[in-house]
């Protein structure tokens, strides 16, 4: 039986190595990314490097470049089956101090850095009328008041829920679903470095949503076609 494969961007992040894992540890041949100044050489593989790993250092800003390798993923493996776009980052401001700059800013971390994967991606599954893109969004985005205090995030990861709105609307009829993972608070160590009075054990684990992904990805996840997946925890 041919492996199945997984495209997952931001492989070497907290979320995106628990990610990797889950599906390698489940058979996949796994494409990843990593951010392309790191200063890693293309061709280095990270521990989890094993034959059906490849990680590449890919600028996500790039479309060109980002639509070619979704190209060499498909020429090499026929189809991808998952996607998991993992990618982004954080800043905080309310609106006295979000500059249209940092709004900006936060849209290519966020939106376009997804946006550049998930379209060739999408466009792939609809000519094999099959498969599964997981965004991850944010509580702040799914509730832009929630996010008054990080503004600049909260508006570009609102994007993505409308994203897979749009993308499950072109896709209806097809054995494809685009979903917004939404994570509590997620227990790494810059997190509990940044709240070391919290409570970690109400927070959830990377591994814990790389388990969620996995399973709505799974033949017995397959008849769930969950637009908005909540993973809180206790949180």
């Amino acid at each position: 039986m041919t492996a199945k494969t997984a495209v997952i961007t931001g492989a070497s992040g907290n979320l995106g190595k628990a990610v990797v894992k889950k599906f390698i540890d489940n058979d996949y041949k796994v494409w990843g990314t990593e951010r392309s100044n790191s200063g890693k050489n293309n061709s280095k593989k990270n521990e989890q490097a094993n034959e059906r790993f490849n990680e590449v250092s890919l600028d996500l800003l790039n479309d060109d470049a980002c639509r070619e390798w979704i190209d060499s993923v498909v020429n090499n493996s026929q189809q991808i089956d998952v996607a998991v776009l993992t990618a982004g980052g954080f800043a905080m401001g309310d609106i006295a101090k979000t500059k249209s700059s940092d709004i900006a800013k936060q849209y290519h971390l966020n939106f376009e850095t997804a946006y550049n994967i998930a379209r060739p991606v999408f466009i792939q599954m609809l000519k094999q009328n099959n498969g599964r893109i997981f965004l991850i969004g944010s509580r702040q985005g799914l509730d832009i008041l929630k996010g008054k205090d990080s503004l600049s995030y909260s508006l570009s990861k609102s994007l993505l829920f409308r994203l897979a709105e749009v993308m499950n609307a072109e896709a209806k009829g097809n054995n494809i679903v685009v979903s917004v993972i939404v994570p509590g608070i997620i227990d790494t160590l810059p997190n509990r470095e940044s709240m070391p009075d919290a409570d970690y054990s109400s927070w959830v684990s990377p591994s814990q949503i790389a388990d969620v992904i996995y399973f709505y990805s799974s033949e017995e996840g397959s008849v769930i076609r969950e637009p908005v997946i909540k993973v809180y925890g206790k949180s």
